[in-house]
């Protein structure tokens, strides 16, 4: 959920710094050369977000402005629960903000501090959780070139984020050396191009220090660092055996010896904890970091700020690391991320869908696939990717948006409504982005750099279910990062489902798919059970900062407004719910969370007809 600043006001300065309208500011969280980062409180919602504001100083230069606004484009691409979230971008003439998400946690770093090195279990965590997130960051092609431990968030139940943005480039970049020394790669030393392979050679150093207590190179100057990570050989006789090898492969000076990337490297972490730990090692690694975050959770931001508040009841749950909100500002800055999953869509090559039983397999990219054999021709469906383009000139805006397109249904007319279905909402928001990026251009029209800057929106699919009748979707929207202050209105503003009856041509909202019964209070309340058992995280509780500890249930106008801030989409198996936490009184800027019920388990609460189209699901007749 975007939470949008104050219409109409550009900002002020408060106590010497521009502040962003719409926020309270808390408590510092932390303050360095690029600037400082606030914990805040949206007025609107209440909801608590961290705002890094460039320092005043660097305003006027145009490289680190630059470098700014590129922090939080590269952040606004990658979409992943191991990342922490960007929410916003605001720059106006007399400042600029980056919006983020309060994550419940305190770095790695102060971890380390505090307990000096980790078990094994806990390290390969660490480890773990982190790669996960630099996985999503390469798999958009970005290079994060700052892992350390400061830039690893873990939280109260021992996950962990990546954050720090701030010199990420694209694979295959070369320039200045750039990075913190202790954990730079061979090849970032030398100003040679940086891959993934880079990032794993810092994850490698840092999972060294959390099972040693110490770096693997240690030396006291500059030049000598960069000699022991140039030529030193790697220091495993430090290490448990277990682990080893992996350190060894993940610390090879040469890139081309190494892991090629974060998700092949989570693959070898898993081999080689269950070969050296037993198969439950990531539970007891989960148990033994998250009370290490306890044991500092009195220290995290909300901790403080509750108890400057005489909390009593909601400061002992955030001392048992309940919850608590950490920002973080390295030297360049710190970061976050939007929200939710992002379904890379140049990794589909193909998709399937049937009509009457005949399958037709139809290349998004490259040659068809031949068809399925039929005894008899029928009416077939194909799936494929039709391109919105566009340049708005006057709002400086770039569209590059893809949505999907059906032909062969045997109805013309129902084809044309459903294509008219599947493409609306990317038109319409893409008409959003442009007026809301022209709205901030004719409000500061002589400030630099509006007269010339272009930036460019987009959009890609998320494939749910994929016929025989049904079709479903999400549209995972790319925003602009503009120059100008550019919130959106609503976290509908990032995705969009959409469920079309291919036989009909209706959209499917959810009066169509659930039963009457499911769209009262207590239909509500089963269906918020159904969610907190299959939360991934398994802190799906809003309020529950609260005394008593208590969960509201979702409401049917959640789920059945215009825009809700509950929406469904149907896959083969499950139906998969997307959240925006907020919305829902969650205490903290919590973004979006997917939640993926079981057709079986859900069938009660559908109407028997829609639940008949879906696999696995065996709805009981009962009134609806």
């Amino acid at each position: 959920m975007i939470l949008p600043p104050v219409p109409g006001v550009a900002g002020e300065v408060r106590m010497g710094t521009w502040a962003l309208p719409g926020y309270t500011e808390l408590r510092e969280l932390g303050a360095g050369g690029f600037g400082r980062v606030v914990l805040a409180r949206h007025d609107a919602s209440g909801s608590l977000a961290a705002i890094k504001y460039l320092s005043p100083r660097l305003l006027e230069d145009g490289q680190f402005v630059t470098a700014f606004r590129a922090e939080a484009r590269t952040l606004a691409r990658l979409r992943d629960p191991h990342i922490a979230r960007l929410y916003g971008y605001a720059e106006t003439p007399l400042g600029a903000a980056i919006v983020m998400e309060a994550v419940n946690g305190a770095s790695l770093a102060a971890v380390l501090r505090e307990h000096g090195a980790l078990g094994p279990e806990a390290a390969l965590v660490v480890l773990k959780g982190s790669l996960l997130g630099l996985a999503a960051a390469h798999a958009s092609g970005v290079v994060h070139r700052d892992y350390k431990p400061a830039n690893v968030l873990v939280q109260g139940d021992g996950r962990s984020k990546l954050v720090d943005f701030g010199i990420a480039v694209r694979s295959g970049e070369a320039g200045a050396r750039a990075g913190t020394p202790a954990y730079m790669a061979p090849e970032q030393w030398r100003g040679e191009p940086v891959a993934p392979a880079t990032d794993v050679y810092a994850a490698t150093c840092v999972f060294f220090e959390c099972v040693t207590g110490h770096r693997p190179y240690r030396a006291d100057t500059t030049s000598a660092l960069m000699s022991e990570h140039i030529n030193a050989p790697v220091p495993v006789e430090d290490l448990p055996e277990p682990v080893r090898p992996l350190v060894a492969r993940g610390l090879a000076k040469d890139p081309a010896q190494r892991v090629p990337g974060a998700a092949a490297f989570v693959a070898e972490l898993e081999a080689a904890a269950v070969a050296g730990y037993g198969p439950d090692w990531e539970v007891r690694g989960l148990r033994g970091l998250a009370a290490c975050a306890a044991a500092i959770a009195a220290v995290f931001p909300l901790a403080l700020l509750v108890a400057a508040s005489g909390g009593g009841a909601m400061g002992g749950a955030v001392g048992q690391g309940a919850a608590s909100a950490v920002g973080h500002l390295s030297g360049r800055s710190l970061l976050a991320k939007i929200g939710g999953a992002k379904a890379a869509l140049a990794t589909a090559t193909a998709v399937v869908v049937a009509t009457t039983g005949a399958v037709v397999v139809t290349g998004v990219r490259g040659r068809p696939d031949p068809p399925a054999p039929r005894p008899t021709p029928r009416p077939t469906l194909a799936l494929d990717l039709a391109s919105l383009t566009g340049d708005h000139t006057e709002a400086g805006l770039t569209v590059r948006a893809q949505y999907v397109k059906v032909s062969g249904l045997a109805d013309a007319a129902v084809e044309q409504r459903v294509n008219q279905i599947l493409r609306a909402p990317v038109e319409q928001m893409m008409e959003h982005y442009r007026s809301e990026l022209a709205r901030s251009r004719n409000a500061f029209p002589t400030a630099t750099p509006f007269a010339t800057e272009t930036t460019s929106a987009g959009s890609d699919v998320v494939w749910g279910l994929r016929g025989p009748r049904l079709l479903s979707l999400r549209y995972a929207f790319d925003p602009p990062a503009s120059s100008g202050i550019f919130f959106f209105r609503e976290f509908e503003s990032l995705s969009t489902t959409v469920t079309v009856d291919l036989t009909t041509g209706r959209r499917l909202g959810a009066r169509e798919v659930f039963r009457a019964r499911t769209l009262t209070a207590s239909g509500m309340t089963a269906l918020t059970g159904m969610l907190r058992r299959h939360d991934p995280e398994r802190d799906f509780c809003p309020g529950y900062l609260t005394s008593p500890r208590v969960c509201r249930a979702v409401t049917p106008a959640e789920l059945t407004d215009q825009n809700p801030p509950v929406e469904f989409m149907f896959t083969a198996r499950n139906v998969e719910f997307s959240i925006a936490l907020p919305s829902l009184d969650y205490p903290t800027v919590a973004g979006v969370r997917l939640f993926k019920v079981p057709h079986a388990e859900i069938a009660d609460l559908i109407r028997p007809e829609v639940a008949a189209l879906l696999p696995g699901a065996a709805p009981t007749p009962a009134r609806s």
